[in-house]
């Protein structure tokens, strides 16, 4: 079946009857390969309003708070990391990282996202005293912390399961596992830019243990690593299985779904391109847009899709707004792995966000880290004030 007859078999499909027009992979793949990309992003638009009819975009309020950057997997991707015993590296303490949190709640953040690297330094001790004093200190403050790789490095130095660390860390007061450390779930591809990272398998499986008690987890993907559209589509396939599987089970799965492009600029994998490549590395605004789009259609069973304002800027976030996206992250205070890689804008304020919301003829909600609608102050200028017309939504 050709791209055409693809999405006007999609035009028919409905939260009602979406099963009966579950794009297949080979679908998936087709629209991704040959369909026009304004036409794609249309469809997009279209299915993102079956599914949020409401016409509004969420954002968070938080904070990245990158609590080490020691790090044994060596991704070729990551310049972020350090090896134990360079003199870069760093570890911060609980009155540093509790510091940042109150500098959270002075602007009423509602989370923070904590990660770092796979540190084997730090027993399981640390963290479960980590978790228990930000509870005790920061209370209204939800904490999604330790990206799946993390949780198996924590689960190697400590002797237990990864099942077990989670269960310790959720007693502690962890509230979410974020979702990094996806980048690409195909064999192939994780081989050639992470191969100390292990398995897709075993990420998906930290995951579904985190649902399994109840941990609210989202799903990422980094692309632009030489794959195809064959590529890419089997690793969201992968999150819809195992969406299909923990909702069906658990009554719980991902909260979203957040894709942005591999950044090139000043690690080792972004050296491969000044080299006699076979592909050209990396991924473009175009590239990314046809990315959110088909994920979008793809993905019937993750309600949220969330643009990249760190990686791809404001004006192609807006955009991805236009074509599938309902979300558009989060405020972030601070950021410092993505911006290692060479990204420059590090923060953006609620104001920002709004009126880049605004702008593209939404409502700005704000929300919390599992989707939950917050009251909103519009701290942004009012679109009767704006010098051309919004987009009709």
């Amino acid at each position: 079946m050709d791209w055409v007859h693809i999405l006007q078999q999609q035009a028919n499909w409905s939260v009602s009857e979406k099963s009966q027009y579950r794009l297949t992979s080979q679908q998936a793949t087709e629209l991704y390969d040959n369909a026009p990309l304004h036409q794609l992003m249309a469809a997009a638009m279209e299915r993102r309003k079956s599914m949020h009819p409401e016409g509004t975009v969420t954002y968070l309020i938080d904070r990245n708070i990158n609590y080490t950057n020691i790090c044994t997997i060596n991704c070729q991707f990551c310049s972020f990391y350090r090896p134990p015993n360079h003199s870069e590296t760093y570890t911060q303490t609980f009155e540093e990282i509790s510091a940042r949190v109150v500098e959270l709640e002075q602007i009423g953040g509602s989370r923070i996202l904590m990660q770092g690297g796979v540190n084997p330094e730090l027993p399981i001790s640390w963290y479960q005293e980590l978790i228990s004093d930000l509870v005790k200190h920061h209370p209204t403050i939800a904490l999604d912390c330790f990206s799946p790789i993390e949780i198996e490095g924590i689960a190697e130095v400590s002797g237990l399961s990864t099942l077990e660390v989670l269960q310790n860390f959720q007693s502690a007061g962890m509230h979410g596992l974020p979702g990094g450390g996806a980048e690409m779930l195909v064999e192939s591809v994780r081989k050639d830019v992470s191969p100390k990272k292990g398995l897709p398998e075993n990420w998906l499986k930290v995951m579904q243990e985190a649902q399994s008690l109840g941990l609210t987890t989202s799903a990422t993907n980094v692309f632009g690593f030489g794959e195809g559209a064959t590529e890419r589509v089997e690793h969201m396939r992968r999150l819809r299985e195992l969406q299909d599987s923990s909702l069906s089970t658990y009554n719980i799965g991902f909260t979203s779904f957040i894709a942005w492009p591999v950044q090139l600029e000043v690690n080792s994998f972004g050296r491969r391109n000044r080299g006699q490549n076979k592909f050209e590395l990396g991924a473009g605004s175009s590239e990314y847009l046809r990315h959110v789009a088909v994920s979008r259609l793809f993905f019937d069973n993750i309600e949220n899709i969330q643009s990249s304002w760190p990686t791809m800027g404001i004006s192609v976030a807006q955009m991805a707004l236009l074509g599938g996206a309902n979300d558009i992250g989060s405020t972030m205070m601070e950021e410092n792995v993505v911006s290692a890689s060479g990204t420059t804008k590090l923060s953006a304020s609620e104001e920002e966000l709004q009126d880049v919301i605004l702008r593209a003829g939404f409502r700005p909600k704000r929300r919390d880290s599992d989707y939950n609608i917050l009251p909103t102050e519009i701290v942004a200028a009012e679109v009767s004030s704006m010098k051309a017309p919004t987009p009709i939504q």
